[in-house]
């Protein structure tokens, strides 16, 4: 049985921080990635149901929304070998290394009609947090750096991210194409069903 605690703490403070800082993308990074940090130093918390990869395709899972949409919380998963398009976000985000590891490459924004440049590359093992502002550069490719097992991390973006209108790019010659994410998941988890604990109070 998941630790669903973990993720409702998680989110009651982000709700917190969104509502007093939200409006401050260093505020926002800087103290969200402390939270999220704290979150992914544990590996008993994500459902099983936000963990299944695809044969194919990597997949995207929300575990929760704000209602407001200042921000929404993802898990990502890696099959052996899979990553993304080169692509941008259009809002901050932050990524937190829960299992596995991932390789993450950074581009400079092209000029027109040139080929993208590699501004870094680095790889990210559980319990590390990155960081990305369009302000300073969120171009990137990532994918699963194993290839013989699954890789997840836990991703934070400064909007409901699967409805957020981004681009993917040609690496080769900097064009670029408006794309728009979605979900893999059908259903977000139960995460404010605490009956089970309220009832036990009541049996003692």
């Amino acid at each position: 049985m998941a630790h669903l605690e973990r993720l409702r703490q998680f989110i009651a403070e982000f709700t917190t921080l969104a509502a007093t800082h939200g409006r401050d993308e260093a505020a926002m990074l800087d103290r969200g990635a402390a939270l999220l940090g704290a979150l992914v130093a544990h590996d008993d918390w994500l459902p099983d149901e936000a963990t299944v990869p695809d044969p194919v395709y990597y997949r995207q899972y929300l575990l929760h929304c704000d209602p407001l949409e200042r921000f929404s919380v993802v898990s990502f998963v890696w099959g052996p070998g899979q990553r993304t398009p080169v692509h941008d976000h259009c809002t901050w985000g932050m990524v937190g290394m829960l299992r596995g590891a991932e390789r993450c490459r950074r581009f400079a924004r092209p000029a027109p009609g040139a080929p993208l440049q590699v501004a870094g590359e680095y790889r990210l093992e559980p319990g590390a947090v990155d960081r990305l502002s369009p302000t300073e550069g969120d171009i990137h490719e990532v994918s699963n750096a194993l290839d013989d097992r699954v890789s997840i991390s836990v991703h934070v973006y400064g909007a409901n991210i699967g409805a957020v209108s981004r681009h993917v790019y040609d690496p080769a010659t900097g064009e670029e194409k408006p794309f728009v994410s979605g979900y893999s998941s059908a259903q977000v988890p139960n995460l404010w069903d605490r009956s089970a604990e309220v009832r036990a109070t009541l049996a003692r």
